[in-house]
């Protein structure tokens, strides 16, 4: 018998304890919540703007907002013709938005802000590359001889950029002897 009434003891009391964890203004608040939840409830939301993981005070809500001003710039070249659009550029452009707009939802925490904005500048880069390709179609009456135009291009660029950087190896390997 006296072992029975031990345990209900125990129970009556951790019982009572438990209750009054819950009552109390600074214990733990509703059930299942966290303290961080808890505390967001309370701030304002200035303050859960400013305390964001992805807040006012971090590069991921700067940088997206800088960005917005290619968005703009690709926007403003709508007027401009398009044999003066440079179709690398746009395409770099186009990449750019869908790669980065893919992993902005994949990192952690997740930059919705930044995705909306390589979102858009994804779709500028396509109007442009559309309007590009239409109007050396339009010269050329294929899309096969706009398609070869833009493999030289790229060719031609590769084949600069890699002589660049041959000539900035061989600096580099001069100033090491130099230096030893």
């Amino acid at each position: 018998m006296s072992s029975s009434r031990v345990g209900l003891r125990f129970f009556q009391n951790s019982r009572a304890a438990f209750r009054e964890a819950f009552r109390r203004p600074g214990g733990y608040g509703r059930r299942f919540q966290s303290s961080d939840a808890a505390s967001a409830e309370q701030q304002s939301t200035f303050q859960r703007l400013w305390n964001s993981p992805v807040g006012v005070k971090t590069v991921h809500f700067w940088a997206p907002v800088m960005k917005w001003a290619l968005v703009i710039a690709g926007i403003s070249d709508f007027q401009r013709p398009a044999e003066k659009l440079s179709l690398t550029q746009n395409g770099a452009l186009t990449a750019t938005g869908a790669i980065w707009t893919r992993w902005c939802l994949i990192i952690t925490p997740k930059n919705y802000l930044l995705a909306a904005v390589n979102f858009f500048l994804g779709c500028v880069g396509v109007v442009q590359v559309t309007r590009i390709l239409n109007y050396r179609r339009s010269l050329d009456g294929s899309t096969t001889a706009a398609a070869k135009t833009l493999e030289k291009e790229v060719a031609d660029e590769a084949k600069a950029v890699a002589g660049e950087a041959k000539a900035v190896a061989a600096d580099a390997v001069e100033t090491v002897k130099k230096s030893t």
